[in-house]
């Protein structure tokens, strides 16, 4: 930025600098033009002969696209000043005394002014924290853009592509030396109908904060985007970057939609370098980013390494510091974030390496390793899984995923995600897809957690007979092995067999759920297919109600008869036994549901407003079904 006071004199000089070069190219042509210059220095200086003409060139043609910037830059400048001076003058105007009326009506209009304008959308999370004294185009067009992208484009757009951010590195990662020789290094950026600015600012990042010498290449996956500034504007983008850094950017795209895993893959197979780094495009990598990455795997060529996530906020753009965890998943094989492991916070250093179960998306491997193992399942549908898959296949065959602490990137998070109205369908079908190849005997915590028949579930999750061929030419470990080795913080559950939605024979359209949250009395509430009414019935007897816990440290909620009053409460298991709450019921499909301890069973009954709730009462004629049974628990008892 240039300092105010010094504005005057740099711009004179650029408006002759531009003058000069245009009053050349008026005479002569380019190439004319680099021939007289570099004849005339040959002969006034008796330089070398043109063995250095290249170089020059080279030096000719950066000189004239900066200027063409810097000419861009004046008329930009001279457009505000002439916006700046019609304004003063409109000011001028309004308070310059022409009478007693003109003073009122000028009075008026400043009063009207200052009248914050109409806030069009109240309820939109865009404007909770950002957007006051927008004019309402404004909001209008920032609003249209938070519903097309799921973040703010409107201010991304008028943000600088090469913005400052906070350093959140630790500052023992800051006194941390590197090896000088490192691996090349290859980003792969994925996207498919991102905002434009955000991918340049993501392309910015990557260039600013990477040492020079080790970034090979730029690769740009566009995953059929639909979004017309991705296509010819994207390409002159990329272009004016070629002409700055010769060949470090490329574009692949896709003719169709194939989803994240196979636009890594396209990414990886087109990258040359050592190390592959495939991240998203709504990201911005932060100083010193790449040299623990590429360090590390120089180390040890089978391990995935992740970056450490700093949050880009979707309504203010803000970065916010994340603190360091490692990354887990449940059950419905979700993201999550665990704890630091025992074992590395007794190492008492900061700067090293984490072991993690899994990984986030984001990611760096050894370019030659990473296909080895078969780098990401291509049959993986459109978004979510697919790191999961991943993380598995790495720690069974071989790997090991770390993260660095050391290398940190920001990442937009969005509000929604635009491009899948319901990802629900993919994510239950990838998470099949998963535990059918990886997780043995484990894989009905899958369909347990997703509230999938465990035979006949009618979602087809795709041939997986490359995946199994590939698990047994890689003699991998099994998924116990995994469990105990890598992640015993995972619980899994051996003894269920009911589950799903409990239905009360006097009306089945409505089911057991667990209700508020905080809170601990269950509800009958109308039926649906998400996981406040998962109910769980145990061998032993117990009824869990809610989401599965997959937390070898947290209780599931399990259904009790506090022994007093007719409300059933819902509390963590171990506390409530050793409580001396009841627990404990006996069930079989289509009968009643009655407490071992107090013999009274759960039943319904109509309050003073005609809504069903659930009562513990003596037992009537009242029948429970659930939904799924397993393992042929209770066919011999059905009459």
């Amino acid at each position: 930025m240039i300092p105010r006071r010094n504005f005057p004199k740099a711009f004179c000089i650029g408006l002759i600098l531009v003058t000069v070069m245009n009053i050349l190219m008026v005479f002569y042509t380019k190439e004319s033009l680099q021939n007289l210059i570099l004849g005339n220095l040959h002969k006034e200086f008796h330089l070398p002969p043109p063995e250095w003409n290249g170089a020059m060139i080279k030096r000719l043609s950066q000189l004239e696209m900066d200027l063409e910037h810097l000419k861009i830059s004046m008329q930009l400048v001279m457009k505000q000043q002439e916006n700046m001076n019609n304004i003063q003058k409109r000011m001028k105007d309004e308070v310059h005394p022409v009478g007693k009326a003109v003073e009122t009506k000028a009075s008026k209009t400043k009063k009207q002014k200052r009248r914050p304008p109409k806030k069009l959308f109240p309820n939109s999370p865009l404007f909770k924290q950002w957007g006051k004294g927008l004019s309402q185009a404004q909001q209008k067009e920032a609003e249209d853009l938070f519903q097309k992208f799921g973040y703010n484009a409107y201010l991304s757009n008028q943000l600088p592509h090469n913005r400052t951010i906070m350093d959140t590195r630790d500052s023992r990662c800051v006194q941390k030396t590197y090896p000088s020789l490192l691996p090349s290094l290859s980003v792969i950026l994925i996207f498919m109908d991102e905002s434009l600015s955000i991918i340049q600012r993501a392309i910015t990042s990557v260039i600013s904060r990477t040492p020079p010498q080790l970034l090979k290449e730029i690769i740009l996956v566009d995953d059929f985007s639909s979004n017309g500034e991705l296509k010819l504007h994207l390409d002159e983008k990329i272009k004016l970057y070629n002409q700055k850094y010769p060949g470090l950017l490329k574009i692949m795209r896709h003719t169709e939609r194939k989803g994240l895993a196979q636009a890594r893959n396209t990414g990886w197979e087109a990258a040359t370098a050592d190390v592959v780094a495939i991240l998203d495009a709504h990201i911005e990598v932060n100083v010193g980013w790449a040299e623990p990455i590429l360090a590390r795997i120089q180390e040890d060529r089978t391990v995935i390494v992740s970056p450490v996530f700093d949050k880009i906020c979707f309504d203010t753009l803000q970065l916010v510091k994340y603190d360091l965890a490692v990354d887990g998943f449940n059950w419905e094989l979700w993201c999550r974030y665990d704890a630091l492991p025992q074992a590395w916070i007794d190492l008492h250093d900061v700067t090293a390496p984490v072991k993690s179960p899994s990984i986030m998306g984001i990611m760096a491997a050894n370019r030659l390793f990473l296909g080895e193992i078969g780098v990401l399942d291509g049959g993986m549908l459109v978004y979510g899984g697919e790191n999961v898959e991943l993380s598995l296949r790495v720690w069974q065959c071989g790997g090991k995923i770390e993260i660095l602490p050391c290398s940190r990137i920001a990442h937009l998070e969005r509000y929604h995600k635009p491009y899948a109205l319901d990802l629900g369908i993919v994510l239950k079908r990838n998470a099949l897809r998963v535990a059918e190849i990886w997780m043995d005997e484990y894989k009905h915590m899958v369909y347990l957690a997703w509230n999938i028949p465990l035979q006949n579930s009618g979602i087809d999750y795709g041939d997986i007979s490359s995946r199994i061929s590939l698990r047994e030419k890689l003699k991998c470990k099994t998924f116990d092995w995994y469990l105990k080795n890598v992640y015993p913080v995972l619980k899994p559950t051996l003894n269920i067999v009911g589950y799903g939605r409990m239905k009360n024979s006097l009306d089945k359209s409505i089911c057991l759920d667990q209700g508020s949250v905080p809170g601990n009395v269950p509800i009958m509430y109308p039926c649906h297919e998400f996981s406040p009414q998962n109910t769980y019935y145990h061998q032993t007897g117990e009824f869990y109600v809610g989401s599965l816990i997959s937390e070898a440290d947290i209780d599931d909620r399990c259904l009790t008869d506090p022994g007093k009053g007719e409300k059933p409460t819902l509390e963590p298991c171990s506390k409530a036994a050793k409580s001396g709450l009841h627990i404990y019921w006996d069930f079989k499909q289509g009968r009643a549901v009655m407490n071992r301890d107090t013999k009274r069973c759960l039943e319904i009954r109509k309050d003073p407003s005609g809504t069903y709730i659930p009562v513990l009462q003596n037992c009537t004629t009242q029948m429970w079904e659930i939904q799924y049974i397993i393992r042929n628990w209770n066919q011999t008892d059905v009459q």
